[in-house]
């Protein structure tokens, strides 16, 4: 299971900048993320290197993080291969409240990084059903 660095940020200008500054000033790589916004505010979801280091050094910037288990599954890169996956989850009444892509950087196959409830009641589930979790991203 892989932990999901959430960051809630001010909607402005240079944000984004910021928040990727102070990784890499950190030596911490995003593996995957995907970004939401309102008139005021995001939400930043992320999957990094370390994501303790990530949630220590952004509150020290001011930041709000929250830290979320969430699953990664390997796929191929096929044509519908999403679709399967979510099928998969649909059959087993589950809900999917977010998911982004990444890929495992020793095969560059693709992840797909997602959240559902109860997180390890779904990892057993897909495992069951023949998916391949991953923690390699």
């Amino acid at each position: 299971m892989l932990k999901q660095v959430s960051i809630y940020a001010e909607n402005r200008k240079g944000q984004m900048e910021h928040i990727t500054s102070v990784l890499a000033d950190n030596g911490i790589n995003i593996l995957g993320s995907v970004t939401n916004d309102s008139a005021e505010f995001g939400i930043v979801r992320m999957v990094t290197s370390d994501p303790e280091k990530t949630a220590e050094v952004l509150e020290k910037e001011g930041y709000h993080i929250r830290l979320t288990p969430v699953l990664a599954v390997e796929v191929t890169d096929e044509v519908g291969n999403l679709n399967k996956l979510l099928k998969a989850l649909d059959e087993s009444n589950i809900n999917v409240d977010y998911l982004y892509l990444s890929f495992n950087r020793e095969t560059g196959r693709p992840i797909m990084v997602f959240h559902a409830e109860g997180p390890y009641e779904v990892e057993s589930c897909l495992v069951g059903k023949g998916f391949v979790m991953t923690e390699n991203l």
